[in-house]
């Protein structure tokens, strides 16, 4: 007997929510009809799909190759259902995205409320994260992220500003206690505020870059902090005087105009492109992602 679409979907809710009860909250099904229906793809199969105990549930090592393969499969059903949707009932359905803290915070915001004027059909999940990820085997219809950490097969269009800049900046309660740098190698002799990335890489050197001088420091830590949930917690600490914070401009820009924080070394910051948003150049594209294309596209 061959498996049929809700067996194969019920296995991908409970692989990716990690367990029956989890997936059950989603998928509107019962835990036991949800492990009942992995049992049976399972004896179809004639192989052991998940790895159950009582505290967790984790995919066999067939599980995690099916899993992989059928993510991005089902996702190609389910955008050509969706096609079908948006001809017979207009344009519905869950744009779902992934994207850095930093894109959540300066990009988004001034898209996607327009965005969902314009498309009241369509609901948009956010999924931040700022490592690098496969969309499709994520569950993710697109994401953002810089062009350095784009794949090649990929499609990419650009979003929101497309110039931007890191800033440097320190409370004034700092620039008095310690003084104000006249060079980034002065850095060296401050205490700073770090960001680490989930792999364990910190975000340093420090880039600086004037009339085509590129300096990287790699400055002292006096607090890091996870990149992502908790740079607010860097750029509060910042502002008490616990160190010199490098971050997007954009982001520091109300405490720069508010007085909170003073730049340092405004002459030197670097600047770089703008993000992009990006998607698989291997998948149908689900008639949500597409009018958020063309609403990026028009979006001055």
């Amino acid at each position: 007997m061959k498996p049929d679409l809700a067996d194969l979907n019920a296995f991908l809710a409970v692989a990716r929510a990690g367990g029956f009860r989890e997936a059950s909250r989603t998928a509107g099904v019962g835990a036991s009809t949800l492990s009942e229906t992995v049992r049976r793809l399972e004896a179809s199969l004639g192989v052991r799909l998940l790895h159950r105990t009582t505290r967790s549930v984790t995919p066999t090592e067939a599980g995690a190759r099916l899993l992989e393969r059928l993510a991005p499969a089902l996702g190609e059903v389910a955008a050509a259902l969706g096609a079908v949707d948006d001809l017979r009932d207009g344009l519905t359905g869950t744009l779902r995205l992934n994207v850095p803290v930093s894109a959540a915070r300066l990009v988004l915001p001034a898209i996607l409320p327009g965005f969902l004027a314009a498309h009241p059909g369509i609901t948009v999940e956010i999924v931040p994260e700022d490592g690098f990820v496969d969309v499709l085997a994520s569950g993710s219809d697109a994401g953002i992220r810089y062009d350095e950490r784009l794949e090649q097969d990929m499609i990419a269009l650009p979003i929101g500003p497309r110039v931007q800049r890191f800033a440097t900046a320190a409370s004034p309660d700092h620039v008095a206690r310690h003084g104000r740098p006249a060079h980034p190698r002065d850095l060296l002799d401050h205490p700073c505020i770090l960001g680490r990335f989930a792999s364990g890489r910190l975000t340093t050197p420090w880039e600086f870059e004037r009339d085509g001088e590129v300096i990287r420091v790699e400055p002292q830590a006096r607090l890091t902090v996870g990149v992502g949930g908790a740079i607010d917690l860097g750029v509060a600490a910042a502002i008490a005087g616990v160190g010199v914070v490098t971050l997007f401009e954009d982001w520091l820009r109300p405490h720069l105009e508010s007085g909170a924080l003073v730049p340092l070394l405004e002459d030197w910051w670097q600047p770089f492109p703008g993000p992009f948003l990006y998607h698989s150049s291997r998948r149908l594209v689900p008639p949500p992602l597409r009018a958020f294309i063309d609403h990026v596209r028009g979006t001055p």
